[in-house]
Order: C-alpha cells, then structure tokens, then sequence
C-alpha cells in the first residue's frame, strides 16, 4: 500500500514496485526497505550557529601596549567570507547612545552565523581582543528538564486516553485552559476547546500512577492542582475553576490594590507620588496596550522584528509582558481593575519574546540608552553567562540605568543575569491566605513565618538575592482587556522596579547629590531599596536578602515604622535614614561593621566591588538585635 513519508507530508513521493508488477506485502517483506525520497532541511547537519562578536571592552588594553583592535575590520572580513553570514550589528543609534560610557573601545556587536570551527578560528585572531561567544536562548520560565536518563520505551504502549472536561460554577465551558496529567515519566498537555473539553493521550502510564492534575485557564479564575487525582478513563472528568471575583469582590469594575503592594505599604504612599517622570523599560514580550489598564503605554520597541514592524510591541501573545506592566504600571485613573506602583511614568514596552536572544536583549538594552531610560526590568533568565551582556549591563550601568532582574524559578541558584554584580537581584515570597488551598499556588508553599510569609519552592536562591518581592498569586493584566493571577520571580520583580520608580521620582538625592546619570546613581537606588527593606526571617538569608523593601521607608516618608516579621536578618533597622558617601569624600571612612551596606555584595566570595561608606544621620535608632546568620551575611565569620 503506498505510504506518505512521514518527514514531509506535502511529498508526493511513494514507494512503488518494479514496472508491471504489483506491490504486495511479500515483496516488502523479502527485501530491504525501498528507498524514500526526503524533503526538508537535516537538522543533525546544521553546522552554522549564530554568534556574537565585539571587542573586549574591559579598561587597561591601551596602557597594556595593545593596538585597539577595529571592530569595522573585523565586519568586513565577515562579510568578505562565503559561508559566514553576517545577521546584523548592533550599534548606538544617536548621539545619546554614542557619549562616553568608561569603557574602552566599541559598543558595537556583530551577529553573525558561522560554524563552530570558524567562530573559535575569530576568537584565536582576537588575540583576546575580540569576544566571540555563541548567541544563546533567553528564557521566561523555566522549561520542563528532561529525564536524566532513558528508563523506559512508550512507543508501544497503549495510550491512556483521558478525557476532562474545564468548566465555571454555573457549568460554563471554559475555552483555552492549560490541561496538565503528570505521571511517572514526562507530563502532557492539551488545551481545552469551544466546549471546554481537553483530551490528552497519556503514554506509558495507568490511572493508578497519574501523580498531579493542574488545569490554569488562560484569565479570570484561579488554577486547580491535584495530587493523585482519581482519574476515570471511562467518563468524563469534570474540573471546576473558581472565579476570581469569588476572591475579589466587585473585580474589576472596582479597583484593587493586589496583596504584594499592601505587604511593601503602597497604600501609604501619598496619591500623588505615582512615578511622575522617570522612565521604565520592561523587556518582556511586549505589553498589550489594548488592555484598560495599559492604555497609557504609547512607547516600545520590538527587537525581534525591527526592519518590519514599528508597533509590534502591542501585540503580546503570551502575556507575560503585560502581567509585569500591570504590577508596574496599572492605571490609577479609571478606577478599575488593578493599580500598579508607578502608573504616572513612562512605560517602553521592549519586545524579546517569544523566541528571544542575547542578542535581543542587547539590542533591547541599547534602545534603553538612545531613550535615556532610568529603570530596565528584566524577569527573564539564560543558562551561561554571557561576557558580552555583562559588557552592555556594565554600559547601562555607568550611564545611570539601573536594571533589576528576576532570581529564576529553577529552585535552585540564582540564573544570570541576575546574579551579576551590576543588577539587582529579587527572589520570590508568598503569604497564607492570599490563595485558594486547591490552586497551584498551594503547592509551592514551605516554612513561614509567624506573619505567614513563605520562600516559595520554585524561587532560586544564594548570595547575590538583594531582596525579597511578592511573587505567589500576583493579580494583574492579560490580553486582551483580563487579569490573571499567576507565579515567579518574574512577577516579584516588577514590585521592586515599581517601588524603584517612586524613589528615583521623589527621594530627594536624585533631584540633589545623585541626579547625574552615572553608575553612583544606580548603587545609591540599590542602596536606598535594601536598607528600607523589612526582615523576612525564613532561616535562611540566602533566599530573601535584605527582605522585603518598603515603600514609605524607601520614599523617607515619617510613617509608625511596624515590624514585618520576626527582626534579625536585616543588618540594618529598615527604618533607618542613610546617607551615602561617596568614595573619596571626607564622610567615606571605613563602616562600622554593624552599618555595613556597601554597594556590591557583601557575602564571603563576593566583595563590594564599589563600596560606599554608610553615615548614619543624628538621631538613627539603634540596630536591632542581630540574628544568628547576620554575620555570614555581612562577610564576618
């Protein structure tokens, strides 16, 4: 019987007998597989990759004898090359971006696809001059790992078919929710359709093994998890989401405050303090301005298609963008939906997802500089470090562009960039009470504290977590006019830049002493968030840093300062007023150990890379009892 190849199924080719004689199964049988005609492109023969190539831009080449190597050189000699493609260059693209960063050489990068043997042959020439270094994912979340080894075959079993049915109280199908079966091997997923039903073929399993059922729909209701759910292959199996107006009443046509802006006291800020004039960029997946609570977003770029589309920053097609913008930068003048930290400033919508790469995030981040951009939020992460990011990091930083960045939600150590020493690092917490027991949120619960504060499981943690921001069940904004109330450090993130917004707008060393655009700038915003920052005392400091910042105590406002939690992890009172000295200054003596708030981190193995001495002003209350991590914590042993 003729059979279709199953690597194209437009070919028409077949397999076919001999001229006048009939295919039969024998025949098949008898002899080797007839040969099949392929179309397509081998992916186990692409040897071309994408790279990126710029020189090293750290200070002292010159004063080491080196000629400064010409970056357009190298370009030419790229594109003179036949099987190297030269993709783009990423370059300043006015005057602003141009001016003097204290680095030496270009910040010009190459991107180019060239084979492995090519790209290390370049770096060979660099003579340590040149960087070249492959062009590598950027991701939003975390993918699911593979299994470590192959433990089992299930290309002959029997698949197990179930059927689940997603649906509102009043037995409203519920279209496009996220039906997740985890069993013993990897999970599988189906969306549900029109008539909210979901089928998924579950290979390699029984009823019996199924461990977990989590079903998110895509807005509006909360998620339902289950552990050894009771799964019936023979009937349907009926999943009823709650609604997120059962949780807030009158939502969304009466504003809330989410829990997370409650926690860092946002509704003590005065009304008028909402941003005004300080410039955020969220580099994300763009954010949908169609959304009531994102109208005022009129500003963006979109790395990913730039020589096409001037406004596909708009379109976000997996809301994560949005989500961020919201806690961000949700409108307080409509008086509906949800109100974000900083809704008066200047929102830049940056475009690097679906499909982003280093090199769209450097690209991204240049645009930062042409636009002169205070704040970056990056709740995004990669696998390996990359010299080349940390070079444009480096660049933001020296001209007073501060950049915080999500920990990642592996459960483990922090992913770069955030653990760079140039960024702002925030881990995830949760609370009791601010879910539904059955919802996914549920499950990431682990140790709290007397207040019911939680360092969530997916968090990643270590020395270079500055804070701690609410990142379990964060309401905010989804395509195309919704709210979803989703998890991670990429959602704790966004209160912190928030919260940054304010300070750059209205503490007033940035109208006085640190209004320069400078790195000094960035490290005395850092400083400023951590030492306003309440202990979350979990036991382990690794995974809430200085705690969790405060908003009054961030702007200096003179509110009854209330203790979070159990006192001890802070080094500081987060109470306390600060001035920051700068190095040099007649004020920048050594710190006392028990004042120790340097600009870098100060955890064994990680020394300040630019410390500020740390003045108490007259009348600074004294520090609180310290607890029995404070030690390791400020670099003592």
């Amino acid at each position: 019987m003729p059979q279709k190849s199953e690597t194209d199924a437009t070919d028409s080719s077949r397999t076919t007998a001999p001229k006048g004689q009939a295919p039969n199964a024998e025949s098949a049988a008898s002899g080797p597989a007839p040969s099949v005609r392929v179309r397509g492109r081998r992916i186990d023969k692409q040897d071309r990759k994408q790279y990126l190539v710029a020189t090293r831009r750290a200070p002292g080449l010159s004063a080491m004898g080196l000629s400064p190597l010409s970056l357009g050189v190298v370009e030419q000699a790229l594109r003179a090359t036949p099987d190297i493609e030269v993709v783009d260059v990423i370059s300043p693209r006015s005057t602003v971006g141009a001016s003097a960063d204290g680095l030496s050489g270009s910040p010009n990068v190459i991107v180019a696809r060239m084979s492995e043997s090519k790209a290390q042959l370049l770096h060979q020439q660099g003579q340590g001059q040149l960087i070249v270094e492959p062009d590598q994912p950027l991701t939003l979340v975390d993918a699911l790992p593979g299994p470590s080894m192959v433990t089992a075959s299930v290309s002959t079993a029997p698949p197990l078919v179930l059927q689940v049915l997603v649906v509102a109280p009043d037995e409203t199908p519920i279209e496009g929710a996220e039906v997740y079966v985890y069993g013993n091997l990897l999970p599988t997923l189906a969306i549900t359709n029109k008539t909210g039903n979901a089928t998924l073929s579950v290979f390699g399993e029984t009823p019996q093994s199924i461990r977990a059922l989590y079903v998110k729909a895509r807005s509006d209701y909360w998620s339902f998890y289950q552990t050894q759910p009771s799964l019936d292959p023979t009937q349907l199996n009926v999943v009823v989401l709650r609604p997120l107006v059962e949780t807030y009443t009158n939502f969304p046509q009466q504003q809330v405050m989410g829990w997370g802006q409650k926690a860092m006291r946002l509704d003590q800020v005065p009304s008028d303090r909402r941003g005004q004039g300080v410039k955020i960029a969220i580099i994300d997946s763009g954010a949908a301005n169609t959304h009531e609570d994102l109208r005022s977003i009129a500003r963006g770029f979109d790395a990913l298609e730039k020589t096409r589309s001037v406004s596909n920053w708009m379109v976000d097609t997996i809301s994560h963008g949005s989500h961020c913008a919201g806690v961000i930068a949700g409108s307080s003048e409509n008086k509906v939906g949800i109100l974000g930290f900083a809704p008066s400033a200047e929102i830049h919508a940056c475009k690097i997802f679906p499909g982003g790469q280093i090199s769209h995030l450097i690209d991204a981040l240049e645009y930062c500089v042409e636009q002169r951009v205070d704040l970056v939020n990056l709740s995004l992460g990669t696998d390996q470090v990359s010299e080349l990011l940390e070079q444009q990091i480096q660049r933001v930083t020296s001209l007073g562009i501060a950049c915080i960045v999500a920990a990642g939600n592996s459960g483990g150590p922090v992913q770069y960039p955030a653990s760079s020493p140039n960024v702002m690092a925030v881990a995830a917490i949760g609370r009791l009470g601010e879910f539904p027991p059955d919802s996914y949120h549920a499950h990431t619960l682990q140790g709290t504290t007397s207040d019911g504060f939680f360092s969530p499981r997916f968090t990643c943690f270590g020395p270079e977590v500055a804070v701690c921001a609410p990142g379990v069940a964060v309401l905010s904004c989804v395509p195309p006019n919704n709210f979803a109330v989703w998890d991670g450090t990429s959602m704790a993130a966004p209160h912190v830049t928030g919260l940054a917004a304010l300070v750059f707008a209205h503490h007033p060393d940035f109208a006085g002493p640190f209004r320069a655009r400078n790195a000094q700038r960035v490290q005395r915003l850092f400083s400023i968030l951590k030492a306003s920052a309440r202990p979350v005392d979990l036991g382990d400091p690794r995974r809430t840093g200085y705690g969790l910042p405060d908003a009054p105590a961030a702007l200096g406002l003179q509110l009854d300062t209330q203790p979070l939690a159990t006192q001890g992890t802070s080094p500081l009172p987060w109470f306390a007023p600060l001035t920051i000295a700068p190095p040099g200054s007649i004020l920048a003596q050594p710190a006392r150990e028990n004042l120790h708030i340097s600009s870098g981190w100060t955890m064994p193995g990680y020394p300040p890379t630019n410390p500020m001495a740390v003045v108490p002003q007259i009348g600074m209350p004294p520090p609180l009892q310290r607890s029995p991590y404070w030690g390791w914590w400020n670099g003592m042993r």
